[in-house]
């Protein structure tokens, strides 16, 4: 009989459907990039999934969030996204929390098997890898997807084997500077556009999205098929 896992359980067979099923994933940050990413898990029948984001969605959103629609402009974005969640996957259980993770205000990083990192803040993004690190939890992070047009320019690589990207230097450095040495990231060697000049980046609908699948990709593999973490 066909269900809602059928063609997945095509692709990865039952044992790997069952691994994700009892998986807990985290997405931190449900803008641009986590959004899709946490369309994906969804989608994949990953049973348990955390999103943290103090962000309500704005109509700036609109041209590139899966959450923002001018009827969800002002909500918090975890709310959308779990009401989104239970109308794909009503056995997925969702934690929305409401909270900007921060080295102030951590989050307890409990019982999550995998993390996807979708932080737009430097010092965010490094407490939460480094503390993902102590714990041994696995966590993929999403380097600079902002001032980008070529999505067939991301790739998945280790923190060290990074290029061309601003952000991925910063956090290069920064990382070794704590011990961090390894760690899986989506990055892109395309150079910064920015015509405009303007400090906030820019982004279209087809990048973020594009990150946030290779991101959703990588862990469901990890968790469903990868014997060791890549």
């Amino acid at each position: 009989m066909e269900t809602v896992y059928s063609r997945t359980e095509m692709m990865l067979g039952q044992d790997a459907v069952n691994r994700l099923k009892t998986s807990h994933v985290a997405v931190f940050g449900i803008g641009g990039v986590g959004g899709f990413v946490t369309e994906a898990l969804a989608r994949a029948g990953v049973g348990k999934i955390s999103l943290i984001d103090s962000d309500r969605v704005s109509v700036s959103n609109i041209n590139r969030q899966i959450i923002a629609l001018h009827s969800t402009v002002g909500r918090y974005k975890t709310e959308v996204m779990k009401e989104r969640i239970a109308d794909i996957n009503p056995e997925c259980e969702v934690m929305a929390i409401n909270e900007f993770y921060s080295e102030e205000n951590p989050i307890d990083l409990g019982d999550f098997d995998y993390i996807a990192d979708c932080i737009d803040s430097v010092k965010s993004k490094l407490h939460l890898i480094t503390e993902a690190k102590k714990k041994d939890i696995q966590i993929i992070s999403s380097m600079g997807a902002g001032n980008k047009l070529d999505p067939t320019r991301f790739k998945v690589a280790d923190i060290s084997k990074t290029h061309t990207d601003p952000l991925s230097k910063v956090m290069r450095t920064e990382l070794r500077k704590r011990g961090v040495n390894h760690l899986k990231t989506v990055f892109s060697d395309e150079p910064p556009i920015n015509p405009s000049g303007e400090r906030t980046p820019g982004s279209i609908s087809f990048v973020p999205s594009a990150v946030g699948l290779i991101i959703a990709g990588e862990i469901i593999k990890d968790i469903a098929v990868r014997k060791d973490p890549v």
